[in-house]
């Protein structure tokens, strides 16, 4: 069991790997990496299900997690394949409304998790470093539902 200096070392270097938070100052992911928890999940296991509460927030460090709406006929559908680096249920933990999709680990998968009480202390305790995170999951939130405005528009025409 490695001990928790080794552990946020590893959780910082999968921060820094990630890609996510290119705003942080070097010393930043250290202190940042000590709110966040490693997840290890099996193929096949549900990460979260649509509707749950949003307790919690995933970047996927290891694997492959597909995304899954339930349609008209209650059917799950896939929308989505995510990989190395992509966050998600992040919007249930920075709007506190319930899960919209449900995610599934299609390999094994190890996730950087950040819960919402974690993230909540990190707004007390290192409220720049909590900042600079909040707003780096809020730009690529934008990115990518203005990329879905595009096919969207684009599935119009």
């Amino acid at each position: 069991m490695p001990d928790q200096s080794h552990l946020n070392a590893e959780i910082r270097d999968m921060l820094m790997d990630c890609g996510q938070f290119d705003t942080l100052q070097p010393g930043d992911y250290l202190a940042a990496a000590g709110y966040f928890s490693l997840t290890a999940i099996s193929e096949g296991q549900t990460i979260f299900s649509e509707g749950d509460a949003g307790t919690f927030m995933c970047i996927l460090h290891r694997g492959v997690v597909s995304v899954r709406k339930t349609d008209a006929t209650g059917a799950l559908v896939e929308i989505a394949t995510l990989r190395k680096g992509r966050a998600f249920g992040e919007m249930a933990v920075l709007d506190g409304e319930r899960r919209s999709a449900t995610c599934v680990a299609a390999s094994d998968c190890q996730l950087l998790t950040l819960g919402k009480d974690s993230l909540e202390k990190m707004l007390m305790d290192a409220p720049r470093i909590a900042a600079r995170i909040i707003r780096a999951l809020a730009v690529a939130l934008s990115k990518r539902l203005r990329m879905q405005d595009g096919q969207s528009l684009a599935r119009q025409v």
